[in-house]
């Protein structure tokens, strides 16, 4: 196993399935937080429910809180073995006349991703940590009514942290563009299907963030007074 992740294969294969998971995690949780904007009461329901089961308390949540890190430091350990061996970045393909803006900056970009990650954890996974296990407050509750709508509306008063929302987005979206084709081609998987795969990432990397952005500033213009 030691040897796998040695070879320069064996990391690109481990980044890539890093991120297939966290671009399904992403579309689930864009899927449960557009429950906010359509329905408080299914939003509740369903944050309760993925709150309180075990499987994705003690299986599920530590596996992506694995999968965050390590993606992150496979992202810069990619970035250095190749400086280390050619000079260039992490994803740059020929020099700049022959990649995208995006693709020869995915380590700026992961780096804001990266910070926007810290910041939700702050926003939400620490205070839900604090109010379960440390307070052993359970019951989801708040003045007889689930905690969790209201607690997602109260993020989005400031303009400013509405805005780092904002902008973490446009750039994960551009992370994604590259990433998601990039993934699938260190998988050896996009053979007569390039085309295709980029259409769907390109839709992917737009949608996906898009969908944060909404929910966003639909909280922001519709609860904040």
């Amino acid at each position: 196993m030691s040897g796998f992740f040695k070879s320069s294969i064996g990391r690109k294969v481990a980044m890539a399935l890093s991120a297939f998971f966290l671009m399904f995690f992403l579309l689930q949780h864009l899927v449960i937080n557009l429950l906010s904007v359509f329905s408080p009461e299914a939003f509740n329901e369903v944050s309760h429910f993925m709150g309180t089961n075990p499987l994705v308390q003690f299986a599920l949540q530590p596996v992506l809180i694995f999968a965050v890190v390590f993606h992150f430091i496979m992202g810069f350990i990619l970035e250095l073995k190749n400086k280390k061996a050619n000079g260039v970045s992490y994803a740059k393909n020929n020099g700049a006349a022959n990649s995208t803006w995006t693709s020869r900056n995915m380590i700026y970009s992961g780096l804001v991703v990266l910070a926007f990650i810290v910041l939700h954890f702050i926003d939400f996974w620490i205070p839900e940590i604090n109010t379960k296990y440390i307070v052993g407050d359970m019951s989801g509750m708040h003045n007889g009514e689930y905690r969790y709508f209201h607690e997602l509306v109260e993020k989005f008063h400031s303009p400013l942290r509405v805005g780092a929302y904002v902008v973490s987005f446009i750039l994960l979206g551009l992370h994604l563009a590259h990433g998601f084709t990039s993934a699938f081609q260190s998988m050896g998987a996009t053979a007569g299907r390039k085309k295709n795969l980029q259409l769907i990432g390109k839709a992917y990397s737009i949608i996906v963030p898009l969908g944060f952005i909404v929910i966003a500033l639909f909280h922001h213009l519709t609860h904040n007074h």
